[in-house]
């Protein structure tokens, strides 16, 4: 599936911290508010086009370390941005429909139509078991979360909404005012198991693949690309997840990847803790475990370390296969946005102009 528009290029907010390694030298652990402030306006200065708020109530690493709240800080950024989409991710189980529906309205107001939701199905299990709302399996999680956002999706398109469903009784509920820029908000999905992808071709607009190989992740596209969608709705669009390594030469950039490796293996104990939490039915664990990798969600898996050349030319290859959002991580990241801004955006544009 090829496109044809120039890619879009985002950031992920830094919510818990480092992305690739929580003890770097370089990089100490910083998750607040006042850094992503910062992060997320230098990002918009940049260039960049949207910004991934990732939603989580503790820290998924370490219970004691920072975590930024998703909601309350994308309504801020909001506020003091003019530009740059800004993506908040939602796990439906910590808020009912309706509320995070009025939630999602009046933040789309505040950015003035540059607001969407990224809908997650959960993976981090102690979040929702000790908070004693529970932790469905892993299919009952999706068939929950399919019924919640066609609640969202029909309530953000300013219907008056009647549903009778499994988990859902609403009568007569309307929000208002109404959106005023567009139908709704854009509505990202992640996920990658039988169910996600079903949901995704129901309800989503955008696609988000975690970080792996080329040829994966064109089966990927193709596979839900061919899915039926509901009458009226738009062809779906794809987004990427991956960890950027571009340095002026190879050897610079795979230095510096190994440089990684070694200081995530200072949190190897911390990581075999946390599998504890994880649900191993999530398909995005299992992706991760059949490549060696660092950076979250597939993170280099996708092949993007190299000179500035070579990894402007793969995600060259990821947009004409259909990617038109790349969702990008660094580290040292301040540092290496702003090197990606530079130096590979421009020669991607260039090689996608030519």
């Amino acid at each position: 599936m090829a496109t044809t528009s120039l890619p879009r290029f985002g950031i992920w907010a830094l919510v818990h911290g480092s992305r690739a390694a929580l003890q770097d030298p370089d990089e100490p652990y910083d998750a607040s508010w006042a850094r992503n402030k910062a992060l997320v306006l230098e990002a918009e200065q940049l260039g960049y086009d949207s910004v991934l708020v990732a939603q989580h109530t503790i820290n998924p690493h370490d219970a004691s370390l920072d975590q930024l709240e998703a909601w309350t800080a994308s309504a801020a950024l909001a506020a003091l941005t003019s530009r740059i989409e800004i993506i908040a991710a939602i796990k439906p189980y910590l808020y009912h429909p309706v509320v995070l529906a009025k939630m999602a309205q009046q933040i789309e107001h505040i950015s003035g139509g540059r607001f969407a939701i990224n809908l997650v199905n959960a993976w981090n299990r102690p979040e929702l078991e000790r908070a004693g709302i529970g932790f469905p399996e892993h299919d009952e999680r999706y068939a929950y979360g399919r019924e919640w956002i066609a609640v969202v999706d029909a309530l953000l398109r300013g219907e008056t909404l009647n549903h009778q469903g499994d988990h859902f009784r609403i009568d007569d509920y309307a929000l208002r005012p109404a959106d005023p820029f567009r139908a709704r908000p854009r509505i990202y999905v992640g996920g990658e198991s039988e169910p996600a992808r079903s949901l995704v071709a129901a309800h989503g607009d955008v696609w988000f693949i975690n970080g792996q190989p080329y040829d994966d992740v064109a089966r990927l596209i193709g596979d839900v690309s061919a899915r039926t969608r509901r009458a009226g709705q738009a062809p779906l669009r794809f987004g990427l997840s991956a960890f950027v390594i571009a340095r002026p030469t190879q050897a610079e950039a795979d230095a510096h990847l190994a440089h990684l490796f070694a200081l995530a293996e200072l949190d190897k104990p911390l990581r075999e803790r946390q599998k504890a939490n994880i649900d191993p039915n999530v398909v995005m664990i299992q992706t991760f475990a059949q490549s060696a990798r660092v950076g979250s969600n597939g993170g280099t898996a996708a092949g993007l370390v190299g000179d500035y050349d070579t990894v402007a030319q793969r995600i060259a290859e990821f947009h004409r296969a259909g990617i038109e959002l790349f969702m990008l991580q660094f580290q040292p990241f301040e540092a290496d946005m702003r090197v990606f801004a530079q130096e590979v955006a421009p020669r991607v544009r260039r090689l996608l102009a030519d």
